[in-house]
């Protein structure tokens, strides 16, 4: 494998990437992509190139997408206005329904892309192939679901064909009805069923911050409670952080949170010593 001839100008520096290969090559890989910079075409094309470059370096990974912005959009043609509680979509009957065919509508978008860089890419949702079950949330947030068990074998199947699996948010529960799912936590309960060596939560952030606003490089989860305790870490980082500490405190060995905006950013995370974001670990 000519690794020169598969990585961009621009990306890690070679030596480091030959010993990273080495490092995962036995090992999975999440990677949550989602959050309201990706809409921009250019940051999805450099997402889409990024994985494509990790499968033809053989690096085995599982990618879990959102939604959210173009539900948001779909939902206001519609003129439904949406109800959140603690930070989750109130989801009727009516919302579901346009919930789960704008994800799958970007589910297919992020396959088809991948399959156009000659990438063999699965979808994987709610009518096609679902693995994941959900028992509900609440019962005031209607049909929004925690999953509650997703079926390794099908994922670890797809993946020795050297085949990436790209998930939807979505879950079946009773009576085969539709539940829609955070994608952070769909992205943490599949790393940890699959016990992933590593988790990346791709964001419109760097990372986590400092009380200074500088970036955290590396953190364990002692430090990240000290630092939503003192209200270093507020308001929409906490759920992130939660799913981050949920992960490394289930099986997975380190989560990082990194900015989805920068080119390369997934190939920086894993193939580079500095790394592009923060790593957190147990």
């Amino acid at each position: 494998m000519d690794i020169k001839k598969i990585l961009p100008k621009n990306g890690p520096p070679i030596d480091e990437v030959s010993k990273y290969i080495e490092k995962y090559k036995n090992e999975l890989i999440v990677i949550k992509y989602g959050g309201n910079v990706f809409i921009d075409r250019n940051i999805f094309n450099n997402f889409i190139t990024d994985i494509s470059i990790l499968n033809s370096l053989g690096i085995s990974i599982v990618v879990v997408h959102g939604g959210g912005p173009r539900i948001k959009k779909e939902l206001e043609k519609s003129n439904i206005q949406s109800k959140f509680i603690r930070g989750l979509r109130v989801t009727d009957e009516k919302i579901i329904d346009i919930v789960e065919k704008v994800l799958i509508d970007f589910n297919n978008d992020i396959v088809n892309s991948l399959i156009e860089k000659k990438t063999s890419a699965i979808s994987i949702h709610t009518k096609n192939n679902n693995i994941i079950k959900v028992v509900p949330e609440t019962e005031e947030l209607g049909f929004v679901g925690t999953p509650s068990e997703i079926d390794n074998t099908f994922l670890l199947n797809i993946i020795k064909k050297n085949q990436i699996p790209i998930i939807s948010p979505l879950g079946l529960g009773k009576n085969n009805q539709t539940y829609n799912i955070n994608g952070d936590t769909t992205a943490g309960a599949v790393a940890k069923s699959l016990k992933s060596r590593r988790l990346l939560l791709m964001t419109n952030v760097e990372g986590v911050l400092s009380k200074e606003k500088k970036l955290i490089e590396e953190i364990s989860s002692s430090e990240i409670l000290e630092m939503i305790k003192n209200e270093t870490i507020t308001e929409g980082m906490i759920p992130k952080i939660n799913t981050c500490l949920d992960a490394v405190n289930n099986g997975v060995t380190a989560v990082g949170i990194i900015d989805g905006r920068k080119q390369h950013s997934i190939l920086f995370e894993i193939f580079s010593d500095k790394g592009s974001g923060t790593l957190i670990r147990k």
